[in-house]
């Protein structure tokens, strides 16, 4: 049985392995920017940190052809590198474990065949106040909504939840996100309507 101090341990390695990385990108002049749950997580934090959820690993966004760059970068930190069926990651050697590595996804590309769209390019980015790169607001909204998985569903929810997916963000999107929006402002609002009655 996991107790709460392990899972508040986990927690802080994610947070300390998303530092150290991001502060070696930014110091060998990399672009790139933190997308998936921890971009979710620094953006619903502005708003409502208590509204943040966990996330197990690190998630960038980079040029492909800035991978030499970002592999020297973090194997300096002593990270091993993976290639596995053309995703590359990062093992940290504190936690050795593929599920907590660093994953890369590539810019401008599809993160999936099937995918409508490909991933944003990392000059949709900003500097977190925390400090490392996170990918803009809008961007996130669309790249979740691309993925549209279970977690970017409920990461989309998160983000409406407190406020953050304006009429500016809606707007921005395609035809078929603004639906997919809708599925899941709709879904969030018939699960917890009541919390306000």
């Amino acid at each position: 049985m996991i107790s709460f101090h392990s899972h508040v341990m986990a927690v802080e390695r994610v947070e300390r392995r998303l530092r150290r990385v991001t502060a070696a990108l930014d110091g060998a002049g990399v672009p790139y920017a933190v997308v998936g749950g921890n971009a979710v997580a620094a953006w619903v934090g502005r708003v409502d940190p208590s509204a943040t959820r966990a996330t197990k690993d690190v998630d960038l966004l980079v040029r492909r052809a800035d991978l030499d760059r970002v592999a020297a970068a973090i194997e300096a930190l002593g990270f091993e590198r993976l290639d596995l069926r053309g995703l590359v990651l990062f093992i940290d050697p504190d936690e050795p474990s593929k599920r907590a590595g660093v994953h890369l996804v590539w810019a401008g590309e599809r993160v999936r065949p099937s995918y409508a769209a490909p991933a944003p390019d990392v000059d949709e980015s900003e500097r977190d106040p925390e400090g490392f790169m996170v990918l803009g607001l809008a961007a996130l909204v669309r790249m979740k909504l691309t993925s549209y998985r279970d977690i970017d569903r409920v990461h989309v929810a998160d983000l409406a939840s407190v406020g953050l997916v304006t009429d500016n963000v809606r707007n921005s999107l395609p035809p078929e996100l603004r639906a997919r929006l809708d599925d899941v402002e709709r879904s969030a609002a018939s699960r917890f309507g009541d919390e306000d009655a």
